[in-house]
């Protein structure tokens, strides 16, 4: 059988709800505030190392998110890997290889974000907000790829009357949007000119 009849992920809007439109409307706006500062730091010397590459890779994050947002390709992924297993006879072992896979993309996350925070180290003590919303926003999609029964569970407690998955991507979106707004509206900072001694 075609492996595409298989699956049974289809193209469709994953969350119509207003909750679910206005996520999306945050990643959008939030992708696009941090392009706005990434050319504005392109046009700014004296800046903290990477400021330009971080924004973008940042911004390049989010867009990705939300069109992830209501496509839900996570579950496309999966659902490949579910057809695949099944022809090859390994769906009976399927728990084992989904949590080497879990563990790997966490260890790789992991160890690319001690690099990042290593190499670009000025960049994040200037930017304690974006790093904090980042937090937020990482915790929420490792918990969601996890997704045992008993994480969902907990996600699904409100806090302020909104449920904690909701409450962790839109905190973590808002804080990114806010730290991308300072370093957008923040002054051109010129290096001062050396002092010379006046000429007589």
């Amino acid at each position: 059988m075609n492996l595409i009849h298989q699956l049974r992920w289809r193209p469709e809007i994953g969350d119509p709800s207003f909750l679910g439109w206005m996520t999306v409307f945050a990643y959008g706006l939030a992708a696009f505030t941090c392009w706005l500062a990434a050319r504005r730091a392109g046009r700014r010397p004296g800046l903290a190392k990477g400021s330009r590459g971080m924004w973008l890779l940042v911004s390049v994050g989010m867009s990705l998110l939300c069109v992830n947002k209501q496509l839900d390709l996570q579950s496309l992924v999966t659902d490949i890997g579910r057809v695949i297993f099944w022809e090859h006879g390994w769906y009976e072992n399927r728990r084992q290889f989904q949590k080497l896979f879990i563990f790997a993309m966490l260890g790789i996350s992991a160890l690319t974000a001690l690099i990042i925070a290593i190499r670009y180290h000025v960049f994040w003590r200037t930017h304690i907000v974006l790093g904090l919303g980042l937090c937020f926003l990482v915790t929420f999609v490792a918990v969601r790829a996890v997704s045992f029964h008993h994480v969902d569970e907990l996600l699904k407690s409100l806090i302020i009357g909104m449920r904690l998955n909701a409450f962790l991507e839109l905190s973590g979106i808002g804080l990114i949007w806010f730290a991308a707004m300072l370093d957008y509206h923040n002054p051109t900072r010129a290096p001062k000119p050396k002092w010379k001694p006046a000429q007589e």
